[in-house]
């Protein structure tokens, strides 16, 4: 029998790199400390808990890159994507998940396989040297006593940012004398009808009324140390974009295009506040894209000047937590291991990358390392044409350049890949490609090539 592998961290990276090595064959140890010990933004003890959006986003394999990301994940039996996909909700072209019943489907697999076992209580530094093999998943809200073990034995800056959470709304507390169910464009996605989303429309004289008393609300207020963290671009608080001009919601998450007010057909919205569906029973919808930092009362005031939303009962208000990560390109190797204690690998948030998708796919990779690793072997990371081998080159640094060059989180997505070759650009139909759709024929392209590479990598 091999000797165990050790992870620290039961997370979408944490369980799904020790959900890769149990299936191999290999002992693993998995510890968690909550719930003996909570975090800012986690409400129960499970695995892979969902604390911000419960959407995995795009699921468009040929398309999209996380949707291609999805693809890979699905062929190389990962946890995470199947239980995605076991309690999707509909939600347009995006794969949203029942977050309570997707947490306790990996907690109840986990904790029932023969070759794992969950010890709970916090690892206050860092691992121990005669743990051997291990992984590091303690994603961006890593305790304070193992991210200062880790910089201690680094010695390199911390990165940080905040990421916000979107409030959640009872269904039957919303008013569909003025909302209705569309998605944008009618667009059907997974388990979707085209009419997944909840529309709340506003004229122009109700947004800026939104807009100035959003601007003006109270807000949570930093602590010292925190004041000069940057916040990640694809997931800042609404009332930051706000801030950002009084347009600027209108061309993001209030965007009124590809909708059609049912009740009031030939007038087009100003701007619309849209809200997805967030339970298997369809009695709770998060407001998407309205992750804020406001403090409670104000937040509940000013969500409730959005028409239809007059009366809304909350499931959860928003919130905002401190995220943390690695500077991965100059510490970890190709193996994901620490330069100075190859003994430790990393996997997931902590490595600088963004989303849930993103985070289980790191976990994937580093359980299927240590699980080779504990075997006396060594497996290679993904190839680089695909979603997967470009994450690796995105921790690992090989898209970097230059001296002033610079480690920020990223989303996977198409510019860490490769381009094809003399790629011809015709439409599937055998068409000429012409403006946008030319940008669709390089991601099909590219994405059609990473499906045949991963091939090779898949067991």
């Amino acid at each position: 029998m091999p000797a165990s592998v050790h992870i620290v961290g039961a997370g979408l990276a944490g369980s799904e790199a020790a959900w890769q090595a149990a299936e191999a064959g290999v002992p693993v140890i998995l510890h968690e400390m909550r719930p003996q010990r909570m975090t800012a933004a986690h409400q129960t003890g499970g695995c892979a808990e969902l604390v911000c959006s419960n959407s995995f986003r795009s699921d468009d394999h040929l398309g999209n890159a996380v949707g291609l990301l999805h693809e890979e994940m699905r062929r190389n039996g990962s946890l995470i994507m199947g239980m995605g996909d076991l309690f999707q909700l509909p939600a347009g072209g995006a794969l949203a998940v029942d977050r309570d019943a997707f947490s306790d489907a990996v907690t109840t697999l986990l904790s029932q396989h023969p070759n794992i076992t969950i010890e709970y209580g916090e690892v206050a530094g860092l691992p121990p040297r005669e743990w051997g093999n291990t992984i590091i998943a303690t994603g961006p809200l890593t305790s304070d006593s193992l991210a200062k073990s880790i910089l201690a034995e680094t010695d390199e800056d911390s990165l940080a940012f905040f990421d916000a959470i979107a409030p959640i709304v009872y269904k039957d507390s919303i008013d569909f004398d003025k909302a209705w169910f569309q998605s944008r464009y009618d667009k059907k996605g997974p388990g979707g009808d085209g009419a997944d989303y909840i529309n709340c429309p506003l004229d122009r004289d109700q947004y800026y009324a939104f807009i100035d008393a959003l601007t003006s609300a109270d807000q949570t207020e930093f602590k010292d140390f925190e004041k000069d963290t940057p916040y990640f671009e694809s997931c800042l608080p609404i009332e930051v974009m706000a801030s950002r001009g009084p347009e600027t919601l209108r061309f993001g998450p209030m965007k009124p295009v590809g909708l059609t007010n049912p009740h009031n057909p030939t007038v087009k919205a100003y701007a619309i506040a849209q809200l997805r569906q967030d339970n298997g029973l369809g009695t709770l919808y998060n407001m998407v894209g309205f992750q804020t930092k406001m403090k409670y009362g104000a937040q509940a005031d000013v969500i409730r000047m959005i028409p239809g939303l007059e009366k809304a009962v909350f499931a959860r208000l928003g919130g905002i937590h401190r995220n943390t990560f690695i500077n991965s390109p100059k510490l970890l190797d190709r193996q994901l291991r620490l330069g100075s204690r190859p003994d430790l690998r990393f996997a997931g948030q902590i490595m600088g990358v963004e989303g849930y998708v993103e985070s289980a796919a790191l976990g994937l990779i580093a359980g299927r390392m240590a699980a080779a690793q504990a075997k006396g072997d060594a497996l290679d990371p993904p190839p680089p044409t695909t979603a997967l081998g470009a994450l690796v080159e995105h921790v690992t640094g090989g898209f970097m350049d230059g001296p002033k060059a610079k480690f920020q989180p990223m989303n996977v997505n198409f510019g860490l890949m490769p381009p094809v070759d003399n790629l011809v650009m015709k439409n599937p139909d055998g068409s000429r490609a012409r403006g946008k759709q030319k940008t669709r024929v390089k991601r099909r392209a590219m994405a059609e090539r990473a499906l045949a590479d991963i091939g090779s990598w898949a067991p």
